[in-house]
């Protein structure tokens, strides 16, 4: 399995696992969404990153995730959140979420984050048994408000 930044050429195969990843979570974003974000993480200017995980033998991409760094007032050097991760049904059990996550905090040490962090929907069991294995749960409890 080869873990890299996604290319122009990958929009077909990206669009699908991040459809299958707003199917995941019953969300829906316009077309014109879902093009600007594929436009940033293959921009490497864009403050937005992504990484995708390929099987070298077929050349199909297995997952995805983006990620961000910001600035904290905790921190003289920032955090980096995980926000998206999806691994395609082909792929899961096979290392792909844990591969991705553990390039993303490569990504993170490299960058001097000093925090990497994410969330996930409480009943999304499959994603919390690997979370489990990786990292303690936060006491902290997230609020939204759209706006």
């Amino acid at each position: 399995m080869l873990i890299r930044s996604p290319e122009e050429d990958d929009r077909d195969a990206w669009g699908a696992l991040f459809a299958g990843y707003l199917a995941f979570y019953k969300a829906e974003l316009p077309l014109a969404v879902v093009e600007h974000t594929f436009r940033r993480i293959v921009d490497q200017r864009s403050a937005i990153y992504g990484l995708v995980a390929e099987d070298e033998e077929t050349g199909a991409l297995l997952g995805l995730t983006h990620f961000i760094f910001h600035p904290s007032s905790w921190s003289p050097t920032g955090y980096c959140y995980l926000e998206d991760l999806f691994v395609a049904p082909e792929g899961r059990g096979k290392g792909v979420g844990r591969a991705l996550i553990e390039a993303v905090e490569a990504a993170a040490r490299e960058a001097e984050a000093t925090r990497l962090y994410w969330v996930t929907q409480q009943d999304n069991a499959t994603a919390r048994r690997l979370y489990d294995a990786l990292v303690p749960v936060s006491d902290f409890v997230q609020y939204r408000k759209a706006l």
